[in-house]
Formats: C-alpha cells, structure tokens, sequence
C-alpha cells in the first residue's frame, strides 16, 4: 500500500503536537495557532488509507530562511522508508533558503549527509524554581501597542521577521504570559511563559544583558510558582548556564542547532531561551 504525502489540515497540527509530546519534547498546551500562523503550507503528513504514519514542517518565514521540524515517523512505519520520501518533500519546498533545525543529537550525522552543519548545542534546563518577584515599573505585560517594536527586536535574534507567528505566540491568555522590559523607551528583552504537557517553559528569553534576563526570568516564573520550569538555552551562553544554575535548574535534554546554507551570525550571548525546538 502506498502512502499518499500532502498538506496537513488545520486540525492535523494538533495530532502533530501530540505526537512530539510522545517523543518527548514537551510541546506547549496552546502552541497550534501560532506554529500555523507561521506558515499554514508548512506541514506535511503521510497518509495511509486514512491514517497518519508520518509528518514533517519546513516553516518559511521569509525567502530568505525557513526551519524544519516535526519530523516524526510513528513508530510501527519506521525503517519502511517514508521518512526519507518526507524529508525529500520539506527540502524541496525549502528552494534556496537557508534551513535551520534542532535535531536530536543521535540524528546529527543524518542530517550532516543532507548538507547539514553543526552550530552549537542547545541544552534544555529544568526544575521547580523558587525566586522572587522584581520590584519596579519598566517590566511590562506585552501588548499590541508594543507588537511592532517586539517584530524589529525579535529579528535581531532570529535573521527573520515573524509578525504573523509572534502575533499569536505573544498573544495572552490562560495558558501562556509575555512581558517586555522597557528602558528609555526601548526594549532591553522580552520573554514568554507557556504551560505545557509537563509543567512551563520560558521561551524566548531574548535580552540585552544577564542582568535583564534575570528580571524577567524572575518576573515570568513567580506566576507558577511551586511548579516545574524549563529554559532551552544555546550551549555557548555561559551567561544563560549560569542563570539556570543559580536556580537550581538540571540539564535533562539537548539537541544539535544545525543550519543547511550559510549559518546566521545570531547573538548567542544574548539568547537565554530558544523560543522552541520545533519552529526555531
């Protein structure tokens, strides 16, 4: 039988989502709207009489760099090789651009057969953190009024402008809080808290300085507190390893930042939290 390859549907996203929550990468509890915002074309399964047996995501974000994800074989089907056929589909629909992804670090040579090359390793931190809450006025809820300036500031760590993504992923509600840290009218950083299939992550933790990274790092994990937290950072910040530990926070996952293309010069140093392995 054959497996038929197209466009995942709207509500195939959330069995998407579910299925990287099988393999462990704790995907958020209301991430769909903004990984469809990002690029509804973007999502390919493979079908075999009706049931899904693969999936895979080459989000373009612009004409210039697009990121891979989902790229997940159900169990039963693997070694058949679908997920060669489904990984052919998203490198074709990437064209030209440039391709980044977070790879499991078993898979890196795979990928490096593909023409992908290693950039650095991310390091997901985890554990229940006890801080206070800062004190003062230039920490801020994210708002539209603030959209525009948080689009020109996102892109700075990113090499993309992602306006319909962020404006969902940014967008407030019972499951997810951003704030912004505002100095002299500018943005020193931003963050996002999300609740997900096991406890929270922050993401991104974009900022100009360790010492603003910890203010909102702070500001975000006293709205769950008691609960488990958990901070994707790029492997180089030493600044962002540091944050973690001093609040008692372990390593439990990692993968392998890779690029196909031409790698962006991104400001690792001021990374303190990958928005999300799946979209980059």
């Amino acid at each position: 039988m054959q497996h038929h390859i197209r466009n995942a549907r709207r509500d195939e996203l959330d069995a998407l989502i579910d299925w990287a929550a099988r393999e462990g990468w704790n995907p958020g509890l209301d991430d769909a709207p903004a990984f469809w915002a990002a690029d509804p074309d973007g999502y390919w399964v493979a079908d075999l009489e009706g049931r899904l047996t693969a999936s895979i995501s080459m989000v373009r974000y612009d004409e210039a760099f697009a990121f891979l994800g989902f790229y997940i074989t159900a169990p039963e089907f693997r070694r058949q090789g679908i997920g060669s056929q489904m990984w052919q589909q998203a490198l074709a629909a990437a064209g030209q651009r440039v391709v980044g992804l977070d790879g499991v670090v078993a898979e890196q040579e795979n990928y490096r057969r593909s023409g992908f090359a290693l950039a650095h390793a991310n390091i997901r931190y985890g554990g229940i953190v006890d801080v206070v809450e800062p004190p003062g006025t230039e920490l801020v809820e994210v708002a539209p009024i603030h959209m525009p300036m948080l689009i020109d500031y996102d892109s700075r760590f990113t090499r993309a402008r992602r306006e319909t993504f962020l404006g969902e992923w940014l967008r407030p509600g019972r499951t997810r809080r951003s704030m912004v840290l505002l100095r002299d009218g500018a943005i020193s950083g931003y963050g996002t808290l999300r609740a997900c299939r096991q406890g929270y992550r922050i993401g991104p933790l974009f900022s100009e300085s360790e010492t603003a990274a910890d203010l909102i790092f702070r500001k975000l994990a006293t709205t769950v507190k008691g609960e488990e937290i958990f901070l994707d950072i790029p492997e180089p910040n030493a600044s962002a390893r540091a944050l973690c530990e001093r609040y008692n926070m372990k390593p439990v996952f990692e993968t392998a930042r890779m690029y196909r293309g031409a790698a962006p010069d991104l400001p690792l140093a001021r990374i303190y939290g990958v928005t999300t392995f799946e979209l980059g």
